[in-house]
């Protein structure tokens, strides 16, 4: 007699399905930050003013520490802030390491295919420094030249997107500078808020190449298919548009009572805008 009940082995398969199938409609990294009640935030730990060391508190402080702060705050919980290189970013947020990413994370249409990006709180231009007396001038004169960047980061991809140079990388944006200063390459390319520093603090000694690599879109980063998160962290960047406290923050960080002296030209933007 054949029985009309599906056996063991199918009914165990049809669960295995139904799980694979419905997990991802049970992940809610939201409302795990909310359980926890705190907020995982990374951040990079070595480039001024974004995040990096205070020497007299050895904490990690900058722009990007105090937005991860702020939105934690929105949230309504506390701030887990941990330390992120380059490199490490997206890796992280992929294996759900670390809830959000805020760490000079630049949009790019590649990385968008690994992970969601947040509206784009700040653009700005990626340059290339060099020697004063290099004669370097234009992206065209590197062409069979050395640039130097951090690995892993846009002011890399756009360098070799822009440039017949060779790309040497470096761990951080100090050691690629140190590149430069010892005649080992002949530019660096980054991000001017974290370019000018080197340029103002050097006596003369280096400057701007006018032709920039790219006009940079920056957002933070949120492991795929949370929605949830993605909108609440959306929402908080909204809130904090509009009652003027990212232009605060901007204005602390890079206003002109600091060595940046950097005017915040574009508004947070939705990140559908580059895509």
């Amino acid at each position: 007699m054949t029985s009309t009940f599906p056996s063991r082995r199918t009914r165990l398969a049809a669960l295995a399905l139904a799980l694979l199938t419905a997990g991802p409609a049970w992940a809610d990294r939201l409302a795990d930050i909310k359980a926890r009640g705190s907020l995982i935030c990374a951040t990079l730990n070595s480039s001024e003013p974004l995040g990096f060391q205070d020497l007299a508190t050895c904490k990690t402080v900058g722009f990007d520490v105090d937005t991860c702060a702020a939105i934690a705050k929105h949230l309504g919980v506390a701030l887990d802030l941990r330390s992120v290189s380059v490199e490490a970013r997206i890796p992280e947020l992929a294996l759900g390491r670390v809830d959000v990413v805020a760490a000079a994370l630049g949009y790019t249409k590649e990385r968008a295919q690994q992970i969601a990006f947040t509206s784009a709180h700040y653009q700005v231009p990626i340059k290339i420094i060099v020697r004063v007396d290099s004669g370097l001038n234009k992206l065209a004169d590197f062409k069979g030249r050395k640039i130097s960047a951090n690995k892993g980061s846009t002011p890399e991809l756009y360098a070799r997107r822009r440039t017949e140079a060779e790309v040497v990388t470096f761990q951080d944006p100090p050691a690629a500078f140190l590149a430069l200063q010892q005649g080992k390459v002949d530019g660096l390319a980054l991000a001017a808020p974290s370019a000018v520093r080197y340029v103002n603090e050097t006596g003369g000694k280096f400057r701007f190449v006018d032709e920039p690599l790219a006009f940079e879109a920056t957002a933070l980063g949120v492991k795929k298919d949370e929605p949830a998160l993605l909108a609440a962290v959306n929402t908080a960047l909204e809130g904090m548009e509009a009652s003027g406290e990212i232009d605060a923050l901007w204005t602390k960080w890079y206003g002109p009572n600091t060595k940046y002296n950097l005017p915040r030209e574009k508004k947070l933007t939705p990140i559908s805008t580059f895509e």
